[in-house]
């Protein structure tokens, strides 16, 4: 019976690209035209080499079981999966029918397609989190590896200065006359001292004019007796 099948990729795959790891579609159209009942039992496809048509991966059928009706346009959308080598390669895929009299295969694409990598993303939370889990084990290895083989300095010890300041001696100096500082003794006792010194002055001043007041009158009175 006469079934026509013809397959196109969508408007966005202009370039007729197969991803590798992501789920690549394909509509594929049937129209019976035969004029009797048919049904469409499932759709397969295979990817070949294109130099010498050797089939390097077979694609996983779908199967339908949908009726075909007659003069009506089925679209299907087909899905596969790739994990092939980038480059060229040759998809063939083919719809597989039956009608009174048995079971065809019609042929509803055949060319020359790219298989490419997925583009990578600064944005992929798988990608980040790989680098991240890598990036922190490096970093564990580097740093066992510095505190292993790296010596490590020692730090002097720092002495208190306040110890410094209590144990080490106090040079005692001697000033003025007396042979001692005046800072190291308390202000009461200065002032005793100074207060004592003023008052014994005083006390030698007025014994002396008194000495000096007696001479001056027994001077005075051999004076008088030798004019008698």
């Amino acid at each position: 019976p006469e079934v026509v099948a013809t397959a196109a990729f969508p408007e966005t795959n202009a370039f007729n690209h197969i991803v590798n790891g992501e789920k690549n579609t394909i509509t594929i159209t049937v129209e019976n035209k035969s004029g009797r009942n048919a049904t469409l039992l499932s759709i397969g496809g295979a990817l070949l080499n294109p130099d010498t048509n050797v089939v390097l991966k077979n694609l996983t059928s779908l199967k339908y079981g949908v009726p075909l009706l007659e003069e009506l346009k089925l679209q299907i959308p087909f899905t596969f999966y790739s994990e092939f080598k980038p480059g060229d390669h040759r998809l063939n895929i083919w719809v597989e029918h039956s009608a009174e009299d048995g079971t065809y295969k019609v042929e509803a694409y055949d060319s020359i397609v790219t298989v490419v990598e997925p583009a990578l993303s600064i944005f992929d939370l798988k990608l980040l989190s790989t680098y991240a889990i890598v990036a922190a084990i490096f970093g564990g290895l580097v740093y066992l590896a510095y505190t292993t083989f790296v010596p490590q300095s020692k730090k002097p010890r720092v002495k208190n200065a306040t110890t410094e300041a209590i144990s080490s001696p106090v040079a005692a100096t001697a000033t003025g006359a007396g042979g001692y500082q005046e800072e190291w003794i308390p202000e009461h006792h200065l002032r005793k001292g100074k207060s004592g010194k003023k008052q014994s002055g005083a006390v030698s001043g007025t014994s002396g004019d008194e000495l000096s007041g007696v001479e001056t009158s027994g001077t005075e009175g051999k004076k008088r007796k030798g004019r008698k």
